[in-house]
């Protein structure tokens, strides 16, 4: 397939030539052919001419989950993955959040088979643990050998300390990373909000910080005795950013990341008891939004993640205790972090990560392959259910003010708009 983006402005900080200027971009069978001020297109090529047209390196989100197998329901990986081009993905780290949990190499192997030729390429994690019960270290090395980018029980603790520490040991033989939720139940009890005054107000059982906090203190001791790679998802609170800014000044090989509404919202937004703000870990109060946009802006925090959680309405519309945790994401992940940072910090963000879990780094270059996300920074709009692409509607960014519309990507020599 021949494309040529006309007058596309260029936000790639790595290349200082093109970053920012305007400029035509072709691209033949896959490969970004040549980058001009004025291109002709060849005969029968797709001419793309958009308003206020911005192209930047494909987007990653280090965070999805899909439902297939055993919820398809939710989500499918077909609909799932077209879903993530449409809001400007080219590449996602999938959760094990299916059944049967992936924690086998033929696992692995179902998911990636699923995810081939698509504009957006699915990268799978694995579970850490058999089912993902906190006993048993899972099939690690055949399933690194397979495709799995990482390991994680999703959204659950590592409860067994010496797990995490044999976990952690073993996986330095190939290199492997490791993720830790950062949650101790036995501290979060039955907590459903961040404990505070919001959640005293409402007469919701609370989660404290130190749930999180003490979990992450703890792996981090642990990552000092045994070396390797820890890679911490979603954390929350104020307290767990500065944990993380000690192990660094420490030199231990540590990442986080942050879901894009624990910037954007706060526990604020639970007094009505809508239960698309049910989310794990939870909305946090302000002092913390405030901590984690510094740790962000300062390098301690590495990744924003949309956090795409789809859950069926039947788990979602019922009592705020009974919900189940998660609101989708992947629509609404750039115009809420675009709202909160502007275009370029986001750009940033969101090309951030590739060589930490082992994917290819795209370069708008000539002779590269093209891996480019198409989107608009300027173009502000209320958020709807019109725009939800997903199966599942649970969104928590329902009549949210929005600032940047995508487009969408072309990657694998495909265009999906």
């Amino acid at each position: 397939m021949n494309i040529l983006l006309k007058s596309a402005k260029i936000v790639c900080p790595e290349n200082k030539e093109l970053h920012l200027k305007k400029r035509d971009i072709l691209i033949k069978k896959g490969t970004i052919e040549k980058v001009g001020a004025s291109l002709e297109a060849p005969s029968g090529a797709k001419i793309v001419d958009l308003p206020n047209l911005h192209v930047s390196l494909g987007w990653l989100d280090t965070g999805v989950s899909f439902g297939e197998p055993g919820f398809e329901e939710r989500e499918t990986i077909a609909n799932g993955l077209k879903v993530a081009a449409k809001s400007g993905f080219t590449d996602i780290l999938l959760y094990p959040n299916t059944h049967p949990i992936p924690d086998t190499s033929s696992d692995i192997v179902f998911l990636k088979e699923r995810g081939l030729n698509k504009s957006t390429r699915l990268h799978p994690l694995g579970a850490l643990t058999r089912n993902s019960e906190g006993v048993d270290l899972a099939e690690l090395f055949d399933m690194h050998n397979a495709g799995a980018v990482a390991f994680y029980d999703f959204k659950k603790e590592i409860s067994n300390s010496n797990l995490l520490k044999i976990a952690l040991l073993y996986a330095q033989n190939f290199g492997g990373l490791v993720f830790s939720f950062p949650q101790d139940n036995n501290i979060k009890g039955h907590g459903i909000a961040h404990e505070g005054e919001i959640s005293t107000t409402l007469g919701l059982k609370g989660i404290p910080a130190l749930a999180e906090e003490l979990q992450v203190a703890r792996d981090l001791y642990i990552l000092e005795y045994t070396g390797g790679k820890l890679h911490i998802p979603t954390i929350s609170t104020a307290g767990s950013v500065k944990l993380v800014a000690n192990a660094k000044k420490k030199e231990l090989d540590v990442t986080s990341s942050v879901a894009i509404h624990n910037l954007f919202f706060t526990d604020e937004t639970l007094t009505g008891f809508d239960t698309h703000f049910k989310v794990s870990p939870p909305l946090r109060e302000k002092s913390d939004v405030r901590a984690l946009l510094k740790g962000l802006k300062e390098g301690t925090i590495d990744y924003v993640t949309s956090d795409h959680i789809p859950i069926d309405i039947e788990h979602k519309r019922v009592e705020f205790d009974n919900a189940m945790d998660g609101s989708i994401g992947l629509e609404t992940a750039f115009g809420a972090l675009n709202t909160l940072m502007g275009m370029e910090e986001s750009i940033a963000l969101l090309t951030k990560g590739h060589q930490r879990f082992g994917l290819e780094i795209p370069k708008i270059k000539e002779g590269e392959k093209a891996c480019l996300t198409l989107f608009n920074p300027d173009e502000s709009f209320t958020f709807s259910d019109d725009n939800i692409l997903s199966t599942s509607k649970n969104s928590m960014y329902l009549n949210a003010e929005l600032k940047g519309k995508v487009y969408g990507v072309i990657n694998n020599d495909q265009i999906t708009l």
